[in-house]
C-alpha cells in the first residue's frame, strides 16, 4: 500500500513534526510514503534527508482546474492507494482529483475550527462530510466534530493519537547553552514552556505565574520557546510587555523557534505548559517522555492524553494562583517528582510512539 501525504506547507509546527516524524520512520512503516506539499518551508531539508520521495504542487488559486489535473496525474503515477490529507483545503482538492478513481480520500484534523473564518468553516463541513474516513488527534476534538457537523456515519470517524519519535529524545546532543539571569551562582529552577505564540496556547497565565513565583523568592530561569506569529504578533508582544512591567525580563527568556528542544528538555527542571485550545498537546508528551515533572492546565483533551492527570500535574484553566500553588508543593518536594516523572516516562513512550501511531493509521488504511 502507498500513502501520499498532503501537506500545505513545511514549516515548523506540530502536524509538521508529526508527519517529517512518520518519514523518517517509513522504512519500518507496514506501507510506503510520498509528500506532496503546497509551500515550502525550514523542515524541507528535514523531509529530503529522510530519503523518501517529496514533490511540490500548488494551484495558482482555489479552483484551479489545471490543479486537480496535475495532481491526479501524480498520484496515478506514483500509483498512490490512500491520499491522506493533513488541512481540509487539501481533502477537498484531493477528493475532486480522485473522482472516478479507486483512490481513498482521508483527512486528519488536527485543530478546532474556533478561529477558521467562513469560507473555511465551509471546507471543513464539506470535506469531513465527503472523505472516506477522517482522522480525529483525541477522543474529546472527535466528539466535538460529530456533534458540531452531524457526522452520522460514526464509523467513519476515528481517533488516532499523534505520536512522537522519541529517538530524538535519547540521541547524545551537546548541551544547549541556556541564558541565565541574576546570579548563576544561585542555582535557581529552569523551566519551559515549548509553543509558537499562537491561538491556542495560553501563554498569559503563565506569565501571571512567573510574577507569582518570583515575589515568592523562588530563583528561577524560564523559557518560552516558540515563534512569533506573523499574523498575530500581539500574542507574543503582550507576554513580552507584560514581563516587562512587571521586571521578569531578566529570568524569563523568550528564545524563539528552536530545533534543539531535546537538549533543552534535558536541562529543565520542571515543564509548565498552557492552552486554549490545543487538540493533543505533542510538547507535552516529549516533556513527559523526557522525565521531566510537567504542569498543565486542566483543558479536556490534556487530561484526556495524560491518563485523567497520572502523568501530569492538572490546574484549573487560566488560574495561575491555583498553577503557584500546585508549584511550590514541588519546590518542596522536587525529588519524589523526579522519581514519579522517570516511571511516567516509560509509560508514555509505549502509549504514544510513532510506531504506534503507524500501526494505528496502517489497521485504518486497511479497512478503507
Amino acid at each position: 500500500m502507498k500513502v501520499a501525504y498532503l501537506l500545505g506547507s513545511l514549516n515548523r509546527g506540530g502536524t509538521e513534526t508529526l508527519v517529517l516524524d512518520v518519514f523518517k520512520k517509513a522504512s519500518q512503516a507496514p506501507f510506503q510514503v510520498v509528500g506532496i506539499h503546497r509551500k515550502s518551508g525550514a523542515y524541507l531539508p528535514g523531509f529530503k534527508a529522510t530519503g523518501e520521495k517529496m514533490i511540490a504542487l500548488a494551484p495558482r488559486f482555489v479552483g484551479d482546474v489545471s490543479y486537480f489535473v496535475k495532481l491526479r496525474r501524480l498520484l496515478q503515477r506514483e500509483r498512490v492507494d490512500v491520499v491522506h490529507a493533513q488541512q481540509s483545503l487539501d481533502a477537498v482538492y484531493a477528493r475532486i482529483a480522485c473522482v472516478g478513481t479507486d483512490i481513498k480520500v482521508v483527512q486528519t484534523f488536527h485543530g478546532y475550527d474556533f478561529n477558521a473564518g467562513k469560507l473555511m468553516r465551509r471546507f471543513m463541513r464539506f470535506s469531513a462530510h465527503w472523505v472516506d474516513a477522517n482522522f480525529f488527534v483525541s477522543a474529546s476534538q472527535r466528539d466535538y466534530y460529530i456533534k458540531s457537523y452531524q457526522l452520522k456515519d460514526h464509523h467513519k470517524q476515528h481517533v488516532v493519537y499523534n505520536g512522537v519519535n522519541f529517538d530524538k529524545l535519547d540521541q547524545q546532543v551537546a548541551q544547549v547553552d541556556l541564558p541565565i539571569g541574576g546570579d548563576p551562582a544561585s542555582q535557581g529552577l529552569k523551566l519551559a514552556m515549548v509553543g509558537n505564540f499562537v491561538r491556542g496556547r495560553e501563554q498569559n497565565t503563565v506569565c501571571q505565574f512567573l510574577k507569582l513565583l518570583k515575589e515568592a523568592g523562588v530563583p528561577f530561569d524560564f523559557y518560552f520557546v516558540g515563534r512569533k506569529s506573523e499574523s498575530e504578533p500581539w500574542l507574543y508582544d503582550d507576554c513580552v510587555a507584560y514581563c516587562q512591567e512587571h521586571q521578569l525580563l531578566n529570568c524569563v527568556h523568550f528564545l524563539g523557534g528552536r530545533g534543539d528542544v531535546p537538549a533543552i528538555l534535558k536541562q529543565l527542571d520542571a515543564f509548565i505548559y498552557s492552552t486554549d485550545h490545543d487538540t493533543f498537546g505533542i510538547a507535552v508528551i516529549e516533556a513527559i517522555a523526557a522525565g521531566v515533572p510537567t504542569f498543565v492546565n486542566d483543558w479536556e483533551v490534556m487530561v484526556e492524553i495524560t491518563q485523567q492527570g497520572r502523568w501530569a500535574t492538572i490546574y484549573k484553566t487560566k488560574d495561575a494562583a491555583d498553577l503557584f500553588n500546585k508549584f511550590i508543593t514541588f519546590v518542596d518536594h522536587k525529588e519524589h517528582y523526579k522519581q514519579q516523572a522517570c516511571s511516567h516516562a516509560q509509560e508514555v513512550r509505549s502509549t504514544y510512539s510513532i510506531e504506534q501511531h503507524m500501526l494505528a493509521l496502517s489497521n485504518l488504511y486497511n479497512t478503507l
